[in-house]
């Protein structure tokens, strides 16, 4: 058991350097500048492999255990990051109700949580100032190259912090709610899928659903507060 915590102690993520980036809602056009702190982001989404030995239960198909997890909803991926957070030794992010509705993030917490929108945002550009950091047949699994399917994480190039599959392969959850006034809870994700158009393979492309929404393009990837 010591040997296997120490592997999780040491599950690999990325520096990402403080800095600031321009977000906008399309829907009601408005754009605001969010300072992002100095964190730590996984370079590629949670594989299936990584989810079913902390969950204790497969999730999909058996094949491709280094494909990113799908299926999985906002909710689950917050329960997630609380269980491996202590199969790691590190203080849980979230504080969930007992009947699941409510989730309180403590941002002093160093254990695993989800990116906030702006850390993602910021993260997928890694500095760079287009729609894509890349092109997107080189950086992407989307539906004209995905083969209807969803594929093993780090396939395609990275971007300049080396992080994989920011855009395409799954949609990836975020921390923060999409509009409380007009949606509720809803919750949002990022980057586009397997299943997705180029046009949604995008740094600023926004969706967001319920958190009990569960689909097979859309997993979530770890981050960690310094």
């Amino acid at each position: 058991m010591l040997n296997e915590r120490r592997s999780y102690v040491e599950y690999p993520m990325v520096k990402i350097p403080a800095g600031e980036v321009e977000l906008r809602d399309d829907r009601i056009k408005t754009a605001w500048t969010a300072q992002v702190n100095s964190f730590l982001l996984a370079p590629v989404p949670v594989t299936k492999a990584l989810y079913s030995s902390i969950v204790h239960k497969t999730v999909g198909p058996h094949d491709e255990p280094q494909a990113p997890v799908v299926d999985v909803s906002w909710n689950d991926a917050i329960l997630f990051c609380n269980l491996l957070s202590r199969h790691s030794g590190l203080q849980e992010c979230y504080s969930i109700s007992d009947d699941g509705e409510s989730v309180v993030w403590n941002p002093e917490a160093v254990g695993y949580r989800l990116p906030t929108e702006a850390e993602w945002q910021y993260a997928c550009k890694a500095g760079t100032g287009g729609y894509r950091y890349g092109e997107l047949d080189e950086i992407a699994w989307y539906d004209e190259n995905s083969g209807g399917t969803v594929h093993e994480v780090g396939q395609k190039r990275s971007n300049a912090w080396g992080l994989h599959d920011m855009l395409g392969n799954v949609w990836e959850w975020c921390w923060d709610v999409y509009d409380e006034k007009v949606y509720g809870s809803y919750r949002i994700f990022r980057g586009g899928s397997w299943a997705e158009e180029a046009r949604g393979c995008g740094a600023t492309c926004r969706r967001r659903s319920h958190p009990t929404f569960r689909i097979d393009d859309l997993g979530f990837r770890l981050a960690r507060s310094l």
